[in-house]
């Protein structure tokens, strides 16, 4: 049988769990006022917070201006399936041999150049650069863009965006 009263165990423990007076009043949006003041007691944290959303809308906007598109793993099939794209993998021979993308051919970083015989011939045929992580190809790609190849892509996420998505890798020279 329950009376209107809450029983005092109970009232005890909600105590000890939550230290809001009124723990589930619905409350309206923040206004600015609350935010300064917010920001006042936590200058750190408000620090931080302003400065990662900085980073990330000045990424973005140097995305847009980059000279080389980024394609997803499924763009790569489909430019290999579709125009025949040449894929270029920039990463150690060692590390190529043990799981490349099928079909595409190894150059070391330290011995690139948008002038290489292999490459040359390909200038009209969309070129992908792959490398560990994605961030070694930019420069590449950039070389490669200032040398005349007019479709230059880099893999997202490099050899490991494609490990993510479950394609297949070719081991040994292939």
């Amino acid at each position: 049988m329950r009376s209107g009263r809450e029983r005092p165990e109970a009232a005890r423990l909600r105590r000890t769990l939550c230290d809001n007076p009124v723990p589930f009043r619905s409350r309206s949006a923040v206004d600015f006022q609350e935010l300064l003041a917010f920001a006042g007691r936590h200058q750190m944290l408000s620090l931080v917070f302003v400065g990662l959303t900085g980073g990330i809308i000045l990424n973005e906007i140097a995305g847009l201006f980059r000279p080389f598109k980024t394609v997803r793993p499924a763009e790569v099939t489909a430019l290999v399936n579709r125009d025949n794209a040449l894929v270029v993998d920039l990463r150690p021979i060692a590390d190529f041999d043990k799981g490349h993308i099928p079909g595409s051919k190894n150059v070391q970083m330290s011995q690139f150049d948008p002038e290489n015989k292999k490459l040359a011939a390909a200038k009209a045929l969309p070129v992908v650069l792959v490398c560990k992580t994605g961030f070694t190809a930019g420069d590449a790609a950039k070389r490669l863009k200032k040398a005349g190849f007019e479709r230059v892509f880099v893999l997202d996420g490099g050899i490991g965006g494609w490990q993510q998505a479950d394609l297949p890798l070719a081991k040994g020279r292939g």
